[in-house]
């Protein structure tokens, strides 16, 4: 409801301007696709989302170079989709937007809205490949200022790290002996070899890209974050394999990257 209302006002907010500026005006058809669109602004607030769906695009159809209409094109296709829901018809109605939503970009290439509601309905739909490739692609976007490019890779990292972690802190993995008032944690092989070796990918694999976002962003605390914190899976996963000195190194990076780590949470603090 938020997004149409919001961009109801931005047009009523800019009409004043506009007319102040020397413009050709508006077409018959101009006219009757921002009627379309008030139309269905009205119906998306009363959740009404297919009635405001074709409106939308019939204004989209009057006028096809409308931006407004391309917006209300796939936000309204977006609210009929219900998460969790598997029908096929639910289904088709995400993979809908998405079209939609990519013709925003084919519009206006790098719009965030766009980018993070095909990221979101990827998620809900659960393809986590297409997932994957769709926030790799967005990190390795030039055209894209450094920050939203640091910001997929931290995603992506993000991700690699819970890949690693939920098999490193498996209870059969991680065991925990009592000596006193003293606990000792310590890391074994898992059982199945496989898991060990996804894990161990997934460390490396989000070391690469926690290394990236800092790469194009030095100061991103939450890019350094995740370095640390996969730097300290790293040191578990070569606990368990047994390399002692693989492990102090790890162990050594890690405590070097949670220092920086915490030098820039100051910093950020420090300067609001």
């Amino acid at each position: 409801m938020k997004l149409l209302t919001s961009l109801t006002i931005t047009i009523a907010l800019t009409a004043p301007v506009l007319a102040q500026t020397p413009a050709p005006a508006p077409s018959a058809a101009e006219a009757q696709a921002k009627q379309e669109l008030n139309e269905a602004a009205q119906a998306y607030r009363q959740a009404n989302f297919a009635e405001a769906q074709a409106h939308s695009e019939k204004a989209l159809l009057l006028d096809p170079q409308n931006k407004t209409a391309l917006y209300f094109v796939a936000r309204t296709i977006h609210a009929q989709y219900r998460p969790g829901n598997v029908t096929p018809e639910n289904v088709a109605k995400a993979q809908e937007a998405i079209i939609a939503y990519q013709k925003i970009l084919d519009r206006v290439p790098g719009d965030d809205e766009a980018y993070k509601a095909i990221a979101y309905l990827y998620g809900a739909l659960k393809e986590d490949q297409l997932l994957r490739e769709w926030i790799l692609q967005r990190a390795g976007d030039v055209s894209l200022a450094y920050d939203k490019r640091a910001e997929a890779y931290v995603v992506l990292a993000s991700k690699d790290w819970d890949c690693s972690y939920r098999i490193t802190e498996l209870p059969g993995n991680k065991v925990t002996t009592v000596d006193g008032n003293k606990q000792y944690v310590s890391y074994r092989m898992p059982k199945e070899r496989v898991e060990f070796e996804q894990a161990k990918e997934c460390a490396d694999r989000g070391l690469e890209l926690a290394n990236m976002a800092i790469l194009l962003t030095p100061e991103n605390e939450q890019a350094w974050s995740y370095k640390t914190n996969i730097l300290l899976e790293l040191a578990k996963l070569a606990e368990m394999s047994g390399d002692a000195q693989q492990k102090g190194e790890r162990q050594h990076q890690y405590e070097e990257a949670l220092a920086e780590t915490n030098k820039i949470s100051k910093r950020a603090h420090s300067n609001p």
